[in-house]
């Protein structure tokens, strides 16, 4: 059954009627509700792999994500959204992958940002423990985000080599550094250190929380992502598979976000 189920997804519902639900979908949308920082848990595409290319290198589950991704860019712009954060490789991933696994996600992974990065639109900032990459390719990663420094639009983030306790991690480093070039001791910081304070030390320190967090593949966990900025977003899970999730898909995430009563921990 599952089979035929994706089987029937994938030709159902023909294009022309795929593209009047997605407009009636965006009509329905409240703008003045939508999120300003769209998240995503972009999971489940070695699944997609092995179910859609049995045989072949998980290297075509990567790139089918990948340019998923570069669509799900694009719907976030048209949607006016200000801020998206993609996630496309965790610290514990880099752990357990061998170095063969690796070299394919990563090639993937660069040529992702730069593809974004070559299209000039929206600035482009790879987050996330970049010291623990391949030097060449954390370079290579910093360099087509430099070459979007200044321009406009939409910010987006490539969260690559990116988890939660490393990002606290890094964030309590960088703190207690700057404090210490103020001449402060470890007994001032202690007493003195605020919540704000700590917030400007993140990989996303200066933009706006996550609004909404999707995550696909079925799974309803965080795993640690973007831990002390999630405090008060909103949770939206997809059973797609992430190469297999669609334009509908997104417009229904936004639709649910709109019609929540946001409480921000009330």
């Amino acid at each position: 059954m599952p089979a035929l189920r994706r089987i029937v997804d994938r030709f159902w519902p023909p294009e022309w009627l795929y593209t009047t639900y997605v407009s009636q979908l965006r009509g329905q949308l409240d703008t003045d509700r939508l999120p300003q920082h769209v998240a995503v848990l972009a999971d489940g595409n070695r699944r997609w792999a092995r179910l859609n290319a049995p045989g072949k290198p998980l290297a075509v589950g990567y790139q089918a994500g990948a340019d998923k991704l570069v669509e799900f860019v694009e719907w976030c712009d048209e949607a006016g959204i200000a801020v998206v954060t993609l996630w496309v490789l965790s610290t514990d991933n880099l752990d357990r992958a061998d170095a063969e696994e690796l070299k394919p996600l990563l090639r993937v992974i660069q040529e992702l940002v730069s593809t974004l990065a070559a299209t000039r639109r929206w600035p482009v900032q790879a987050v996330g423990a970049l010291d623990l990459l391949p030097p060449e390719c954390s370079a290579t990663l910093m360099e087509h985000a430099q070459s979007t420094e200044g321009l406009s639009g939409m910010h987006v983030n490539v969260a690559v080599s990116y988890g939660g306790r490393h990002e606290m991690r890094d964030a309590v480093r960088s703190l207690l550094a700057s404090r210490a070039d103020q001449g402060a001791t470890l007994e001032d910081v202690a007493n003195t250190v605020e919540v704000e304070e700590i917030a400007e030390h993140l990989y996303t320190k200066g933009q706006p929380d996550p609004d909404l967090i999707i995550r696909t593949s079925g799974e309803q966990r965080l795993s640690g992502f973007l831990m002390w900025q999630s405090a008060h977003s909103e949770f939206y899970f997809c059973e797609a598979l992430w190469p297999d999730f669609r334009k509908v898909d997104f417009m229904r995430a936004l639709r649910d976000y709109s019609q929540r009563e946001r409480r921000f921990g009330h």
